[in-house]
């Protein structure tokens, strides 16, 4: 019997706690949504002061990484031009434009409370709001090179279809994804510069993990093929790809898109959950470490 009112008063306590978590973040942002909306415009500013074409510096450097592996791929390999049907410069681009917003936000994300510590120390700003508008000015960007990408797309032969349309659903996906791990890594990455070093590391080698310059569904091994399918930057590398170049919904594909699709949900639940918990019990001991 006291075993069973210690088991209940836990599992009440556990609810309290997640109930607690979930309303916290969206308390935190009530009443500083144009605050948020100038931070992400002046970060995005801050990142290209001084340069002289300012921010399409956020364009040119995708474009002449695409170009070095589209000379590695198709001049220094030997390899076609073409990927399937479709050229391989494009089918690059589109699985690299996504990657670029993945990248910026887990890579600049993870720091972005120590590079504004001021907001955390000197003033009283709410903490999870740094990681909005640093997301935020990372899919400005976004938004700018895939209206690069769609035009290039539309001059290169390929037209409008409702098929395109599945990029809001795809992008605004994105950005809740990566903006829910953010609330995990920023917070531990202002206690450990270890992880903030390991982070940096492995980002470079997640690039060719993800599916970004190659076709996960056609890969030869059949347990790289599966674990491909938990990798959430393969997911939106895809989909960008099946919405618009292949003109496929996001419930179809040639392989298993429903299990894609159900292990996507899962990991976008289990991110907030562990987002929401690493957040609410490390935010108030910031102050103290930074």
């Amino acid at each position: 019997m006291n075993y069973e009112m210690y088991s209940n008063g836990n599992k009440e306590g556990l609810f309290r706690r997640i109930k607690a978590g979930l309303l916290q973040i969206p308390r935190e942002h009530k009443g500083f949504g144009k605050q948020i909306f100038l931070l992400a415009r002046n970060d995005l500013i801050k990142t290209y002061k001084g340069a002289v074409i300012g921010p399409f510096w956020a364009v040119m450097k995708p474009l002449f990484q695409l170009f070095v592996y589209w000379f590695a791929f198709t001049i220094a390999m030997n390899r076609s031009p073409v990927y399937g049907d479709v050229p391989f410069f494009v089918f690059a681009m589109v699985g690299f434009c996504p990657w670029c917003f993945m990248s910026d936000c887990v890579s600049r994300g993870s720091k972005c409370i120590r590079d504004n510590r001021q907001f955390v120390n000197k003033i009283s700003f709410p903490v999870s709001t740094i990681t909005t508008y640093t997301t935020m000015s990372k899919f400005y960007v976004h938004i700018f090179l895939f209206a690069c990408a769609y035009i290039y797309l539309l001059c290169s032969g390929f037209t409008p279809t409702v098929y395109h349309l599945q990029i809001i659903g795809y992008s605004v996906l994105m950005f809740l994804f990566f903006w829910a791990l953010t609330w995990s890594l920023a917070p531990m990455c202002a206690f450990s510069k270890d992880l903030e070093s390991f982070i940096t590391t492995i980002m470079s080698g997640l690039f060719w993990l993800s599916g970004v310059c190659f076709d996960s569904y056609s890969v030869n091994d059949r347990f790289i093929r599966k674990a491909l399918l938990f990798n959430p930057m393969t997911y939106f590398s895809n989909g960008y790809r099946k919405a618009l170049i292949y003109d496929q919904w996001f419930f179809e594909g040639n392989y298993h898109p429903e299990y894609e699709n159900l292990i996507f949900l899962c990991e976008f639940v289990l991110v907030i959950a562990l987002g929401i918990f690493n957040y609410n019990r490390l935010r108030k001991r910031l102050p103290d470490v930074l």
